[in-house]
């Protein structure tokens, strides 16, 4: 791979936000070991930033912590855009280049590129999809939105000297933001995309849900009938995204497709097992038997195994590499069994949608934790979930009235809102029986009473095994 980017020593980066989920130290790291004078510019605090900075201790970067500067923006031959900073910032407009981490591993890198989004289930069927082909080149890469940048395993490689493995490839779990800030929009050119869904999300964002869907195509509209894009049947704007598309385009169902329709689809008539239809051609891709639990999840396998297909895996291996796929942190995550109480951490539940299924993934007693910070979502359909439930604890936040309503339309009582996460782990803890499951599942975000939602994991996660070291 011939490195470009002006060729990198001595170019001007602005990093616009540090942040704490390892994207802007991931930049930062890249363009200074490379050469490039680098200046971070966060508008939090230091204390706040504080573990990110120590991460780059070792780099020569400038810091602007606190505010932003005009100069930092003009100046610079290249800002680095996280993508939690608004479109609308002035300082980008002011900016002569603006690209992201996801925008400069995509310039560079040669290897192929797997693409995933949706609004929910990409992280899951990601990882899987990563953790098959890592069984068949361990060189296999995974990042985006998943908390790690590929400029990390990018510069691994220069570092190396490996990166002459064009082939191994790479996994990308994209975000509609990550979408949005892919420039040129050319350079996203996936051999295999996919969109598991599109719900309603990150309302409190978009001025409309057209433009979060319009980000969403950005992951397909460039590219070329050599690759293949992937979308879900079931989905209101999967047969809309096909006619919209110049790839080579697949199907995935929760149903037996219709005769004239290839793709995968699970079989209810045949344990739900999973199978894909091409050119009249029937063969098995997912077995019966999974270590994930969850029908959502049966339907993010299948997907998975879609995508292998379309890349060239063949159904043997897929069929053994899923069902070896126990899952990811925060996501169904078994933390521990409490005097015969399962404790899962599905903290990644950041949708009632989400909050609901995880309910429905577990026949027993479900107490669940739930509440947080709203972001202008749909709670349709969440009631009936709810009344699944042997008990509601609710968290802080402004989206908790409205899971207070949804379990009054089921007619369920709620205890809370705590105003702190332990509360509500040894109110569902007292109140759970042997064979129950402790469930959090929040199905909001978690501003306000956490850092992130995976913090709000990480925490619940230490509660539990709290409470279990003392028995």
């Amino acid at each position: 791979m011939r490195l470009k980017l002006d060729d990198i020593p001595g170019l001007k980066v602005t990093i616009m936000g540090l942040g704490v989920h390892g994207g802007g130290i991931a930049s930062a790291r890249f363009f200074a070991s490379l050469g490039a004078e680098v200046c971070v510019t966060d508008l939090r605090s230091p204390d706040v930033l504080s573990a990110s900075m120590d991460a780059l201790n070792e780099y020569p970067v400038h810091f602007r912590l606190g505010e932003h500067r005009e100069s930092d923006f003009t100046g610079a031959d290249l800002v680095i855009k996280n993508p939690a900073v608004p479109p609308s910032s002035p300082y980008l407009a002011m900016s002569p280049r603006v690209s992201s981490d996801i925008g400069v591993f995509l310039s560079l890198t040669r290897r192929p590129v797997l693409a995933i989004t949706g609004t929910k289930g990409k992280s899951t069927t990601a990882s899987a999809v990563a953790h098959v082909l890592r069984g068949i080149n361990p060189l296999t890469d995974l990042g985006g939105n998943i908390t790690v940048s590929p400029l990390s395993f990018l510069l691994d490689h220069i570092e190396g000297s490996s990166i002459n493995e064009p082939d191994a490839p790479v996994v990308l779990e994209l975000s509609s933001w990550q979408l949005a800030d892919c420039t040129p929009k050319e350079i996203l050119n996936p051999a295999v995309s996919m969109i598991t869904n599109i719900m309603h999300d990150h309302q409190n964002r978009y001025s409309s849900f057209q433009e979060y869907v319009d980000d969403k195509r950005q992951i397909y509209l460039h590219q070329d009938s050599s690759s293949t894009a992937l979308f879900n049947y079931d989905d209101p704007y999967g047969e809309e995204f096909s006619r919209d598309c110049t790839a080579k385009v697949s199907f995935f169902s929760s149903h037996v497709l219709p005769d004239n329709i290839d793709g995968a689809y699970l079989d209810k008539s045949r344990g739900s097992a999973g199978f894909l239809r091409k050119n009249g051609i029937i063969q098995q891709i997912l077995n019966i038997d999974l270590k994930l639990p969850g029908e959502h999840n049966r339907l993010n396998m299948l997907a998975a195994a879609s995508m292998l297909h379309a890349y060239g895996v063949p159904a043997k291996t897929i069929r053994s590499g899923l069902s070896d796929f126990a899952g990811i942190p925060h996501r169904l995550e078994t933390v521990a069994v409490i005097n015969g109480i399962t404790c899962i951490n599905d903290s990644a539940a950041t949708m009632p949608q989400a909050a609901a299924a995880a309910v429905n993934s577990f026949p027993g007693g479900v107490h669940l934790i739930a509440g947080g910070t709203d972001k202008d979502l749909d709670f349709t359909g969440v009631s009936e979930a709810l009344g699944k439930t042997k008990g509601i604890y609710l968290l802080e936040g402004d989206a908790t009235p409205r899971f207070r309503q949804a379990a009054n339309d089921a007619g369920v009582s709620y205890k809370g809102p705590y105003g702190s996460l332990k509360e509500a782990v040894d109110a569902g803890l007292k109140d759970a029986e042997e064979g129950d499951t402790l469930l959090l599942s929040p199905g909001c975000a978690s501003f306000g009473m956490f850092k992130n939602e995976f913090d709000r994991g990480d925490q619940f996660r230490e509660l539990i095994r709290q409470r279990l070291s003392r028995l």
